[in-house]
């Protein structure tokens, strides 16, 4: 058995680290939508350190040791979307039902993302779009789509004489178009046209 004090020395540290990191985690997460509101409402120039500094609640020292520009702060806000569009493509593509069904679930869920996506200031997507994680998502969410088609192959609901692959990529860039349409109506008209290029000829 230890004495009182010395379990009080010992689980202190941890609890104390802990502590530190949920703190962290938080200021990180706010100093991120601060940013992305702020460059949503002033534009990417129209944002300095100081400006988001002060919205989260923090000294603008404390924000450098954090991020070292708007830019950075940016880039980390996308790569968070990213993963999150990614968990709720895997959410839907894991969800009870038939390949088919579940493929189309995905298919229409990434359609919506592509929508909402079409409202980015042009310079913000210059910015957001070119660094490594948006290559690596890309490569994720085409393995993902290529995996739900192949199943849907082996289940009789999708075709066969094109590779898995190939039809990860036409759905892809056919959904993209997703993000020049007005409406609700227009997107799902778009998906229910890809997904039947995908099906078994007759």
């Amino acid at each position: 058995m230890y004495p009182v004090g010395q379990l009080v020395h010992c689980r202190a540290p941890k609890l104390w680290n802990e502590t530190i990191e949920e703190h962290r985690r938080a200021v990180r997460e706010t100093v991120l939508e601060v940013a992305a509101a702020l460059v949503v409402e002033h534009g990417l120039r129209g944002v300095t350190m100081s400006r988001i500094a002060e919205g989260a609640g923090i000294g603008r020292a404390t924000l450098y040791k954090y991020f070292p520009d708007v830019e950075s702060i940016m880039t980390a806000w996308h790569e968070q979307q990213i993963s999150g569009h990614l968990q709720e493509l895997a959410a839907l593509r894991d969800q009870p039902g038939s390949a088919g069904e579940r493929l189309t679930a995905v298919l229409v869920a990434y359609a919506f993302i592509q929508q909402r996506r079409h409202g980015h200031d042009p310079e913000i997507g210059a910015v957001l779009h070119r660094g490594e994680h948006v290559a690596h998502g890309e490569q994720h969410l085409r393995r993902f789509i290529g995996d739900l088609l192949a199943e849907g192959v082996r289940a009789g609901e999708v075709r066969d004489d094109v590779a898995p692959e190939e039809l990860a990529a036409y759905c892809l860039h056919a959904l993209a178009a997703a993000g020049g349409l007005p409406s609700e109506d227009t997107v799902r008209r778009l998906v229910r046209v890809t997904v039947d290029g995908l099906r078994p000829s007759p």
